[in-house]
């Protein structure tokens, strides 16, 4: 249920993307998932790849600190109120999401959510108990 998702710093200018996201190329990691976040001096390149160990270890060979955290991902119906479910399971649970981001399913018409939680455990309880439905990694990863 928990995926692995590999978060790096890069400075906030032109270019400076394309290095860490052609290494991953070259070693053959397929970026599945992709948000960055900036400010005005870095960013955060958040992604969920094929293969995180050989991701990890590329990118810090190439000098990149990287950090790895466990992020959850669940499908949602794609329609008006998809997110606001999924939402409302976690509704007075005191369960405090820090991030997510979201992408369609081109295999049909779910949207994946990505959620990085301050509690993982709980909120893997909590959802289960709504009946939200947790991707595993292989789910997630598969074309």
């Amino acid at each position: 249920m928990k995926i692995h998702q590999i978060s790096l710093f890069v400075e906030n200018k032109p270019g400076h993307i394309v290095a860490p996201t052609r290494l991953l190329a070259q070693e053959g990691v397929d970026i599945r998932a992709l948000y960055l976040a900036d400010t005005e001096h870095y960013g955060i390149l958040r992604m969920i790849v094929s293969d995180w160990e050989k991701a990890a270890r590329t990118l810090e060979a190439h000098g990149f600190v990287v950090k790895v955290t466990d992020v959850l991902a669940i499908f949602v119906t794609d329609r008006p109120g998809g997110l606001a479910d999924v939402l409302e399971a976690l509704d007075g649970s005191g369960i405090n999401i820090e991030y997510m981001y979201a992408f369609s399913d081109v295999r049909g018409d779910e949207a994946i959510l990505i959620f990085r939680f301050a509690d993982t455990d709980a909120a893997i309880a909590r959802l289960q108990a709504a009946g939200i439905n947790l991707l595993a990694s292989e789910e997630l990863l598969k074309k």
